[in-house]
């Protein structure tokens, strides 16, 4: 099964709030889709950003999320966030990827996920900062939002992108130019 990108819903609930969608589930499975749709931008984030591998990294998503529906039912609410419990699991799939690939060298590159499977505040920022992003880019029209995506995601070259689009290479110039203007425009009134 693969992991599907979904927009963002809200901002993150409050505790309370999580606590409530966290019961819901656990006594109803199908309520699951809350949560899910609650932490896939930052679940996905966190493991694309380890693996570097985006077929891998969907298949780690799907797996974090069918591991978290699995075991929800022994989950115990203790004041932290739902998504700590989350990031657990990611982790563990992350270290149980390389490990069935028998790649130590990769392993190694893990930033020594054993020791410290616990986020910083520091990485907590960074994922936040890049789900904002994705959200913007997810807001952009439908053309700039495609040549943005097979520009720096798919890392395509111009000329691929204008053949894929049936477009001009000025056209997807003009494309991209208009989308980073609006997602700088959108970035700096967050900041300010």
């Amino acid at each position: 099964m693969v992991g599907v990108r979904r927009p963002a819903a809200s901002p993150p609930p409050q505790p309370a709030d999580e606590r409530v969608l966290v019961e819901a589930a656990q006594a109803d499975p199908s309520k699951f889709d809350a949560l899910y749709e609650l932490h896939f931008d930052r679940i996905y984030f966190f493991i694309v950003s380890r693996i570097h591998d985006r077929t891998a990294a969907e298949d780690i998503t799907s797996e974090t999320f069918q591991k978290a529906l699995a075991n929800l039912a022994s989950y115990e609410w203790r004041g932290t966030p739902f998504s700590a419990w989350l990031y657990r699991i990611a982790s563990n799939a992350i270290i149980d990827h390389y490990k069935r690939s028998n790649r130590e060298d990769q392993l190694d590159e893990l930033e020594n996920p054993l020791a410290q499977p616990e986020l910083s505040s520091n990485d907590i920022e960074f994922i936040e900062r890049h789900v904002h992003f994705f959200a913007l880019v997810n807001q952009l029209p439908e053309v700039q939002r495609r040549v943005v995506c097979e520009r720096f995601v798919e890392d395509r070259s111009i000329r691929e992108i204008a053949q894929r689009l049936s477009k001009t290479e000025g056209a997807i110039k003009q494309l991209q130019f208009r989308a980073l203007q609006t997602l700088r425009a959108q970035i700096g009134e967050r900041d300010a």
